[in-house]
């Protein structure tokens, strides 16, 4: 039914036009994360753990790295009892003393090789990395839907047709593999649930079509409980029914469902069908706008990353002249190897839609790093400010230009971070009727209801 480098499939004749959502899910996003900061880390176990510290046996895993997951662990589990699956590195040891990448396999090795690498969750950089994304999907679609760190839907409707959705959708998991260095799985359907569904299909690294007319076939052979929206409890219940696949569910009797779980059971019932008719809406008016553009091999040169960014300062710049924005705070993103991000920011009097402003204080901030090595770039407009009126420019205000606070950080600003962003910080399991705060397991990777 699919392939790793992406699967179609077969549609059946259908005149109506009908949307193209992609799910896009980052795969286990923590430890990928950690792998851009580390690249020794690349094929070993990862695990990053929440409420963890380096060397110690508290806490919980919040996600384990595929080859973590060969040899038991799993998210939401204790760091006592994922280390007795793998113990952890010793500090110092290579790859080669460790055995965790011998021919054997996890199957053949001796339990006294095994090893992986344990990481503190690190929240920040994680943001960091995600707001790289992001601005990938915003633009690639016009509509976005951010449902956690790691998670969007796109309506991509306006911007492709059903013909070359593969290919579109494949566009957008090479750029972010590209520029920014993880993987995705993306799943395409006709509407969010079968999305969903679709991304989850072939991880990791996945790409699975679902084409219009061929939604109740795909979905029909999954265990229930991949339908979205049931959890563990209801697909128990489920079960108990007798109902055990999403194509029993489909053949059910909608008004037995809803006797055992009000108008619930009767959406449950259009879902396995493949029927969904919520749209894609956006979570929120962005806090901030941003461009970023990698170097094919790092640089040193100062004239090379000046007009990287003025060409990036006018992007940005024009993307907030088209949503109607005007911004506060003018930055710079500079990332230099192995993957140190570094932020500079300033902050100015009022709110402005000024282009000429924008690329000349981004070059004045990326001056600091005129003699750094350097493997990306990005400029970043923020605190923004909509309105269809007339817009003005610094010179309107009592401040010379120029002038104004100006903010040094390491790390992403929260001024992009609150909780209509990708952050969503991973409040819990979110869904049309509010959020529930609790820790859930997602491709093996917990959400975090605390940060």
């Amino acid at each position: 039914m699919s392939d790793r480098g992406g699967s179609r499939l077969p549609g059946v004749g259908d005149e109506r036009e009908e949307r193209i959502v992609l799910h896009v899910d980052m795969d286990c996003f923590y430890a990928a994360c950690e792998r851009l900061r580390e690249p020794d880390l690349r094929g070993e176990p990862v695990v990053v753990g929440m409420g963890y510290e380096e060397g110690e046996n508290h806490g919980a895993v919040a996600t384990a790295s595929y080859e973590a997951r060969e040899y038991g662990v799993e998210s939401a589990q204790a760091i006592g009892s994922a280390l007795e699956r793998l113990p952890r590195k010793a500090e110092g040891d290579s790859t080669d003393s460790s055995g965790a990448d011998s021919e054997d396999g996890a199957d053949g090795e001796d339990e006294a090789d095994v090893a992986g690498y344990y990481r503190p969750v690190d929240i920040e950089f994680y943001k960091s990395v995600s707001t790289d994304v992001r601005a990938i999907l915003h633009d690639c679609a016009d509509t976005v839907r951010e449902v956690s760190i790691d998670e969007a839907y796109l309506d991509v409707t306006e911007r492709t047709a059903w013909e070359v959705a593969e290919g579109f959708a494949r566009h957008v998991k090479n750029r972010i593999e590209r520029e920014v260095g993880v993987t995705a799985s993306v799943g395409v359907a006709p509407n969010m649930s079968a999305a969903k569904i679709a991304s989850d299909h072939d991880k990791p690294d996945g790409l699975v079509v679902v084409e219009p007319g061929t939604t109740r076939d795909f979905l029909a052979p999954l265990d229930v409980a991949e339908i979205h929206g049931i959890g563990p409890v209801t697909a128990r219940t489920l079960r108990e029914m007798g109902i055990e696949t999403a194509g029993d569910l489909a053949d059910a009797d909608p008004r037995t469902l809803v006797d055992r779980f009000g108008e619930r059971g009767r959406e449950l019932y259009h879902r396995a069908r493949g029927d969904d008719e919520r749209r894609v809406t956006p979570t929120g008016r962005p806090k901030s706008l941003s461009r970023e553009s990698a170097f094919t091999d790092p640089t040193t040169d100062p004239e090379e990353k000046c007009a990287r960014v003025s060409t990036l300062a006018a992007a940005v710049a024009e993307r907030a002249r088209d949503r109607d924005a005007m911004y506060r705070t003018i930055g710079v993103k500079v990332v230099t190897p192995p993957f140190d991000v570094h932020t500079r920011e300033q902050s100015l009097p009022g709110p402005v839609d000024d282009p000429e402003l924008v690329e000349e204080v981004a070059l004045d901030l990326l001056a600091e790093f005129d003699d750094d090595r350097v493997r990306k770039v990005g400029v970043r407009v923020s605190n923004l400010q909509f309105t269809e009126s007339d817009q003005t420019s610094l010179d309107g205000f009592d401040a010379p230009s120029g002038t104004g606070e100006s903010r040094t950080a390491d790390s992403s600003d929260s001024a992009d971070d609150p909780k209509s962003s990708a952050e969503a910080a991973d409040d819990g399991e979110k869904t049309d009727e509010g959020v529930h705060r609790t820790s859930r397991k997602r491709d093996g990777q917990v959400s975090l209801s605390d940060f």
